[in-house]
């Protein structure tokens, strides 16, 4: 297996950090290099990563440039760009590097659900994972992973607060199309609970909508 460099982008996660510190430590243990990206954190994220061993940067908050920061800060040729409150399925680097290396493609994603199972949780994970096989459009959630030398030839993440996997996936997918896994990440779903399901579909559908009219993602984020 190869070895990867596991970029993550954080925000007074110490909550997520903490109760994931073991899992973490297991794939620095297994020689893969953990590159935490924190924005200005308040709490004790950057403490935490420390101790858990990830190579730790703190910069300005913008998940875009801090999602870029990272691997331009990695190692290896293999990148995976993980959300702080996404938990990967079991052998999940493993999966990864068969997928790159042995099958000879560039970047993908792996399939969402989310860590509350109500059914209406249930249908927006369904929806999630046919969009992103249909429309080659991968979210954050989905744990995207991706070759080096592809990531950097696409131009890598843009300076974005928000719609930055959106962008990044229309560059990736000019050199080919990302392959989805059917392993599932769980990702929270603490944004879709604090706001409420479809309130949170509607904006976000509108928020996508209006980037793709080419709305600025300085007056998406606002909006946010």
């Amino acid at each position: 297996m190869q070895t990867i460099s596991i970029i993550i982008p954080v925000l007074n996660e110490e909550k997520f950090l903490e109760q994931n510190k073991d899992i973490l430590k297991s794939y620095i243990a297994e020689k893969n290099e953990i590159v935490l990206i924190d924005g200005g954190s308040r709490d004790n994220s950057v403490h935490i990563a420390k101790l858990i061993g990830c190579k730790t940067f703190v910069t300005k908050a913008s998940r875009g440039y801090q999602l870029h920061l990272g691997a331009l800060q990695s190692t290896n040729e293999l990148l995976l760009f993980l959300h702080a409150d996404t938990e990967l399925p079991e052998n999940a680097l493993a999966i990864i590097s068969e997928a790159l290396i042995q099958n000879n493609k560039h970047w993908g994603c792996f399939e969402v659900c989310f860590s509350n199972s109500k059914f209406i949780y249930q249908i927006i994970a369904w929806f999630m994972n046919k969009r992103s096989c249909l429309t080659g459009i991968v979210t954050g959630d989905q744990a995207m992973f991706v070759k080096r030398e592809s990531y950097f030839a696409s131009g890598g993440f843009p300076n974005f607060s928000i719609m930055e996997d959106i962008q990044i996936s229309r560059q990736l997918k000019k050199i080919a199309p990302p392959v989805c896994l059917s392993e599932k990440v769980i990702t929270s779903g603490r944004k879709w609970e604090s706001q409420g399901a479809f309130k949170t579909i509607i904006k976000m559908w509108s928020l996508r909508f209006l980037f793709f009219l080419g709305v600025s993602t300085n007056k998406l984020v606002k909006l946010y």
